[in-house]
């Protein structure tokens, strides 16, 4: 849900988009450990959970790595490595809750003699200090040890065996820097000075989104993540790297419509991020920095023509660009007589869409013509009443007083007007 490079050639930009992601860890395969331990198993698990993650918020590292099998030196020492490529993030929680044991498959050759394993699903929950009001919630699949009356974290990666697409956090994949900025945070596997950069785009974002969207309901502040490789942001997408290969920017987050949405984070692609002019990088932050600030009031139920439009809409908002220079590829379609004959569907908008440019200019183009024929207030209006469930002809009737077929009559016609 995120558009091409290309879409802003004109312009030399490109907004990065919404994507609900719920990051997870490894998960496990083979034949799996007799149900009958878990409620054995369980307690001492969780015990072992609680203590390690413990361990971890106190920078204990000795305590920390006791958790850790000794006898699993590839894991022991990745362990290692994440314990030091975390210590600069700002941590204000970090627990794991057990959810369930003995479910998922281990390899046949697992374990050796007088060593009992178990896998067992696993919740982590962590918030970062200053900027998280809401936990960042994440499903990991591990594997445990069992030998002298001890228990031990072994493994988080049998799930590769079975083919499972997981996600992974920002310090399994290197050394994290942090740079604070006045309403931002920037955690990177890059250089400094990049991370400044990136964090005085996000600084100058937070006002801009205040101006259009206010100030109730989010922090005012925003996270980024900014990986080294685009292997490395599919990674923490879960997801297929070249399906992202051109996308700059992309928001992570469960949809919202409820207090309990977890925290945000902007990840940046950075090879198509690194291409964009600086008006450009200024332009998709500021985006991304609409979807964190609009994440409360949007679910399922947001067409993502509003969505995305509201975030192209507040981001261009102050450039002083004209429609051309913003939306070139529908521009070019309309002078070649091609004007869409409806609104962009949510299919429209899968990173993989033939005219996935088009449906974001045509978005941004409909939320133009609502913030310039009736107010930016009544922009908002429609835009938190389109997340409720209610009818988007109902929505559309209640608060500009058309249709949707008026509507969409309306937007053809100016869609001409302003690209024509």
């Amino acid at each position: 849900m995120t558009a091409p490079l290309t879409r802003r050639a004109a312009a030399g930009v490109l907004a990065g988009a919404l994507a609900p992601v719920l990051a997870g860890c490894t998960g496990g395969k083979g034949s799996a450990g007799p149900r009958e331990t878990a409620a054995t198993a369980d307690p001492a698990l969780q015990k072992l959970l609680t203590r390690h993650a413990a361990a971890l918020l106190r920078r204990d590292r000795q305590a920390f790595l006791a958790d850790v099998d000794p006898r699993a030196t590839r894991y022991h020492a990745a362990q290692q490595r994440m314990f030091d490529d975390i210590a600069d993030v700002p941590l204000a929680a970090w627990s794991y809750r057990l959810v369930r044991t003995g479910a998922f498959p281990l390899p046949a050759s697992a374990g050796a003699a007088g060593t009992a394993r178990t896998a067992a699903e696993v919740e982590l929950s962590y918030r970062l200090r200053g900027y998280d009001a809401k936990p960042v919630v994440a499903t990991a699949y591990l594997t445990f040890t069992h030998r002298a009356g001890h228990w031990y974290v072994a493994a988080d990666d049998d799930g590769n065996a079975a083919g499972k697409r997981t996600a992974v956090q920002l310090w399994d994949q290197g050394k994290v820097t942090v740079v604070r900025g006045t309403h931002s945070l920037v955690l990177g596997l890059a250089g400094t000075t990049a991370l400044r950069g990136h964090a005085a785009d996000a600084d100058r974002a937070v006002p801009r989104v205040q101006r259009a969207w206010g100030r109730a309901g989010w922090p005012g502040t925003v996270v980024v993540e900014a990986p080294k490789t685009l292997d490395q942001l599919g990674a923490l997408l879960a997801a297929d790297p070249g399906d992202y290969r051109d996308i700059a920017a992309v928001t992570t987050g469960e949809l919202g419509g409820r207090a309990a949405a977890p925290a945000d984070r902007v990840l940046l692609n950075p090879a198509a991020f690194g291409r964009l002019s600086a008006f450009g990088r200024q332009v998709v932050l500021t985006h991304e920095t609409t979807h964190v600030a609009t994440r409360l009031a949007t679910t399922s139920r947001t067409p993502l023509w509003i969505s995305e439009g509201f975030a192209d809409w507040v981001a261009y908002r102050e450039s002083g660009r004209s429609a051309p220079e913003i939306a070139p590829e529908l521009a070019q379609d309309v002078a070649a007589g091609h004007v869409p004959a409806a609104l962009p569907a949510n299919a429209d908008f899968r990173p993989t869409a033939p005219a996935l440019p088009q449906a974001y200019e045509g978005g941004w183009l409909a939320n133009r013509m609502i913030a310039d024929q009736w107010s930016p207030a009544a922009l908002t209006a429609v835009y938190r009443a389109a997340g409720t469930g209610t009818p988007l002809d109902t929505v559309l009737r209640s608060h500009l007083h058309l249709s949707l077929a008026a509507f969409t009559a309306r937007w053809r016609t100016y869609v001409q007007q302003e690209l024509g």
